[in-house]
């Protein structure tokens, strides 16, 4: 509203500046002709005297306007504040409502709008204390909802005394969520739908009865369609593109995937086992990028075993099913192509760096020794990477440091990131994760990375690798560098070390043979048996000293069993090797009859570890990743290696509670 005394100054200032130009002119017309002195004064007077009287009307004029229009302005005001078109309420911090519309009554006659208002002022309040400094203008939003409806709250407040006075403002956003909703609803999911064991089921199915098997397939993905009204396009003869609406997606979540066992369910000839790999993808800008993004989670399932659902949303990846045992892949194109083009890779690199996984175990070891000897028979500078304490590798690293050879090749961190250059060769064994490496900080100070692993995929994996050999059907990663060694151009002299070592890789991954070994495990052991291998020796490194066993003996003890079928245990004491610990306690549950899961926790510094076991229908990466999603929570989480047809190894790390 316009001040008075304002305007009034600014017409005076404005008149005042008019007679100083005025007396200035009549001073120069005197200067020029004394004679004009006398009427010049005269006439001045004149004007003074107008312009006093005349100032002092239009200010009385201006005045009476003014006060006119302040008092319509204000009535208007409180008409508008009085009847406005959405609830509005003034009330002090302390609960005391000042003032309220009439809309706000209205709107809120029938519900106990109090016990509402209480606790949105309480917020308010704190939030006003917290970050009073921060918030623009002294105003608040706030979106509550009231008996179904939406309420963006719009607060202004001022201080009086020791409470705050808000004005809150109710606007209805209902109609905008729903749309919203609506909107978010009707966003098309893209998904890929691959038969996994294809070929397989190709080769073993008599021609006349292909088309048959092949249409009864096809049908069931159509008739799935049709529950989410979804589209299925088959892309290729064992890939098929899926279009759904969002809205359908958390009922086919809730529904756990039902096609996945549907699928396996079909009666097909020759008894075959059918199953699928599923990704569904919500995330991209445009529906291309979210068919890349599914095709992507596709990798991903194939990378689990196969047989599971991943859904890619919110920047996140979650898994359905996955309880089907892997199939073994019988040819070894892959394994001689990976051969031959890894001996490239390190033939064009400066140097080779290989690391294992966080607390390294003699899998991750042999392998890396398998790669420095394919190397170094290379003339290609090698390194191996071990900067993990503990007793895990303790007897195995005591027969390694006798070897000259070794004493320079094992280095720790610091060496490595000394060595490493952007021409280095980096290759990761027995992980694929990219916080689970020994030593993160290598895969940023190089791009060509290449990753040798066989555990179950999981969403936190090295990205951008420019050679991944990853078979999740292979029992260890020891396995797949015996393949690699096999296969190469030039022929590999192992050490009598190094095949023992590739050995006992193997041997700790399928527990002396027993579980996820397939022809190929046998292959491969056979090599390595040419090799002369001292099988007694290979054995003590894997005893444990009469106090761990003792440990392991007492935490077997104290087990509970759960369900009949599942063994859990805690190990109390804080020990710097109670992840080693709680793994052969685990593996020792296991040998109890009809425990089919272990779990054993215990302490390890300032985090908990989780050590899990299967070798039933029990899924325990399944278990342990859903304890991963609590980082928000908890500091540190890790999931890790899980073999669906014998035994499961999962880790989590998280922080006493």
């Amino acid at each position: 509203m316009p001040n008075n005394k304002k305007v009034w100054e600014r017409i005076a200032s404005r008149t005042k500046i008019y007679l100083i130009i005025i007396a200035l002119l009549l001073i120069i017309i005197c200067m020029l002709n004394i004679n004009f002195t006398m009427p010049a004064v005269l006439v001045y007077m004149v004007i003074l005297i107008y312009a006093y009287f005349s100032n002092k009307r239009r200010k009385a004029e201006l005045s009476e306007h003014l006060q006119d229009l302040t008092f319509h302005v204000d009535k208007t005001a409180k008409n508008i504040l009085i009847n406005s078109p959405f609830p509005l309420v003034i009330i002090e911090t302390d609960g005391n409502i000042i003032w309220k519309s009439t809309k706000f009554v209205q709107e809120f006659a029938n519900i106990d709008i109090n016990n509402i208002l209480n606790d949105l002022i309480k917020e308010i309040k704190l939030e006003i204390e917290n970050n009073e400094e921060n918030i623009q203008e002294k105003q608040i939003q706030k979106e509550i909802e009231i008996e179904n409806k939406i309420y963006e709250i719009l607060c202004k407040y001022t201080k009086s005394k020791e409470e705050y006075m808000l004005t809150l403002y109710f606007l209805n956003e209902t109609k905008r969520v729903e749309f919203e909703k609506k909107y978010n609803e009707s966003q098309i999911c893209v998904g890929v739908i691959m038969i996994d064991n294809y070929e397989e089921m190709n080769q073993r199915i008599q021609a006349e009865e292909k088309p048959e098997v092949l249409a009864k397939i096809e049908k069931t993905l159509y008739d799935w369609a049709t529950t989410f009204e979804g589209l299925i396009i088959k892309s290729e003869r064992d890939t098929f593109i899926c279009i759904l609406e969002k809205k359908y997606l958390p009922t086919l979540e809730d529904n756990k995937f039902v096609i996945l066992d549907t699928i396996k369910e079909l009666e097909l000839s020759d008894k075959i086992p059918v199953t699928l790999s599923i990704s569904i993808s919500t995330e991209g800008e445009s529906n291309y990028e979210k068919y890349k993004s599914a095709q992507a989670g596709v990798d991903i399932a194939l990378g689990r075993g196969g047989d599971q659902a991943v859904v890619r949303k919110d920047g996140k990846y979650s898994f359905f099913g996955g309880k089907t045992q892997e199939v073994e892949k019988r040819t070894k194109v892959k394994a001689r192509i990976v051969s031959h083009a890894l001996e490239e890779l390190m033939k064009e690199s400066k140097n080779v760096m290989i690391m294992g996984h966080a607390n390294g175990d003699i899998d991750s070891m042999g392998a890396s020794m398998g790669l420095y000897r394919l190397a170094t028979s290379l003339n290609v500078e090698s390194y191996i990477i071990n900067n993990s304490e503990g007793s895990s590798l303790e007897s195995f690293i005591k027969d390694v440091e006798e070897e000259k050879e070794y004493k320079e090749a094992i280095i720790n961190k610091t060496e490595a990131l000394s060595k490493v250059t952007p021409e280095t060769l980096l290759i990761v064994t027995d992980t694929h994760k990219k916080n689970y490496v020994d030593v993160p900080e290598l895969l940023e100070e190089t791009t060509k990375i290449v990753v040798i692993d066989h555990h179950r995929k999981s969403p936190d994996y090295i990205e951008n690798t420019i050679l991944d050999f990853h078979e999740v059907y292979a029992s260890s990663a020891s396995e797949l560098v015996t393949e690699i060694i096999e296969y190469a151009q030039k022929e590999i002299e192992l050490t009598t070390l190094e095949a023992e070592a590739l050995y006992a890789g193997i041997m700790m991954d399928t527990k002396n043979f027993t579980f996820k070994t397939g022809v190929r495990t046998f292959e491969a052991a056979a090599y390595l048996r040419k090799r002369g291998i001292d099988i007694i020796k290979v054995k003590k490194w894997f005893q444990s000293d009469l106090k761990t066993y003792n440990k392991i003996s007492k935490i077997v003890q104290n087990a509970e069993i759960i369900n009949d079928t599942i063994g859990i245990s805690i190990y109390e004491e804080n020990d710097k090797d109670s992840n080693i610990v709680c793994a052969k306690a685990a593996d020792e549950l296991l040998t109890i009859s009809d425990i089919t899961a272990s779990f054993v926790l215990g302490k390890l510094g300032d985090k908990i570890c989780i050590s899990g076991r299967s070798i039933g229908d029990i899924n325990v990466q399944v278990i342990l990743e859903k304890l991963r999603r609590w980082r928000s929570y908890y500091s540190c989480g890790r999931a890790s290696r899980w073999n669906d047809n014998g035994r499961s190894k999962a880790r989590i790390n998280k922080p006493n509670k």
